[in-house]
C-alpha cells in the first residue's frame, strides 16, 4: 500500500473499494479523570455528532475517528485561561468547538456562542437544549457584526483566522483588561511575530503556551492575547 492510499488513523478498509470504515474513538482513563465530573456531558456531545454530525455538515466522514483527541480534548486546552467567572464570547463556534466544551467544563461562566450559519446555530441550539446548558447564548453573526453590541471577558477562537486577522476581527469585543484566547497550531509563534504590529495596535500582548495533550503525543498551542488598557 503506497503512504497516499494508507488509511486514516481511526479507519479501517472496508473491503469494498468504497470510502473507509471510521471507528469512533474511544476515550482514554487519562481522559476520563482529566474531565472529571463533566465527562458524562462531554460524552453525550460526542454521541450526538457520531449520530448526526455528518448528516448536518458539521463533521468531515473521517472526524468521527478523532472526535475526543481532535475536538473535545484540544478544546479543553483553553481551560486553564478562563476566569472562574464573567462572560466570554466564542466567535466562529461551527459545531461547539471549543464553545460547547467550555459551557460544559465552566457552567459558572456565562458563555455566547457566534456561529454566522443557520444550520450550525441550530445544531447548537439542539445541543445545549440537549445537555441542559443553562448559561449559553448564541448569535447568529459573524465577530465583525457584533461590535458596538458589548464586549466580553474572554474573546475565544479555534481555526477561524490567522492571529494578525483574528486581532482586526475580535479587538473591539474584548473588555478593557480582558483577552484573546486562540486556540493554535505548532506555528502559534510565528502566527504572533507576523501579528506584532497588529497586536500592539490594538493594546493586546500575547504569549504563547505549550499545553500537552493527554491523549495524544502532539501538544496544543494556546494564544493569550491581554489587553493592558
Amino acid at each position: 500500500m503506497s503512504e497516499d492510499a494508507a488509511p486514516a488513523a481511526g479507519s479501517v478498509p472496508d473491503g469494498t473499494g468504497d470510502a473507509d470504515l471510521v471507528i469512533p474513538e474511544e476515550p482514554t482513563e487519562a481522559v476520563r479523570e482529566y474531565f472529571g465530573t463533566s465527562f458524562s456531558a462531554l460524552e453525550h456531545l460526542v454521541d450526538m455528532l457520531l449520530d448526526e454530525g455528518e448528516m448536518r455538515g458539521l463533521i468531515g466522514p473521517r472526524e468521527a475517528g478523532r472526535l475526543w483527541s481532535r475536538h473535545i480534548v484540544n478544546s479543553a486546552a483553553v481551560l486553564d485561561f478562563l476566569p472562574k467567572r464573567g462572560q466570554v464570547l466564542d466567535v466562529g463556534s461551527g459545531a461547539g468547538f471549543p464553545g460547547l466544551v467550555i459551557a460544559i467544563c465552566k457552567p459558572s461562566l456565562d458563555v455566547h456562542l457566534a456561529e454566522p450559519m443557520e444550520r450550525r446555530c441550530e445544531w447548537l441550539a439542539d445541543a445545549i437544549d440537549e445537555l441542559g446548558l443553562d448559561s449559553v447564548t448564541i448569535h447568529q453573526a459573524r465577530a465583525e457584526d457584533l461590535r458596538g453590541k458589548g464586549r466580553a471577558d474572554v474573546v475565544t477562537a479555534r481555526a477561524v483566522a490567522k492571529m494578525s486577522k483574528l486581532v482586526r476581527m475580535t479587538s473591539k469585543l474584548i473588555a478593557p483588561h480582558g483577552q484573546l484566547v486562540a486556540l493554535k497550531g505548532r506555528r502559534a509563534a510565528l502566527e504572533v511575530e507576523d501579528a506584532r504590529n497588529e497586536l500592539k495596535r490594538h493594546h493586546l500582548l500575547a504569549e504563547v503556551h505549550e499545553v500537552p495533550s493527554v491523549m495524544e503525543d502532539e501538544s496544543t498551542y494556546v494564544v493569550v492575547a491581554r489587553r493592558d488598557v
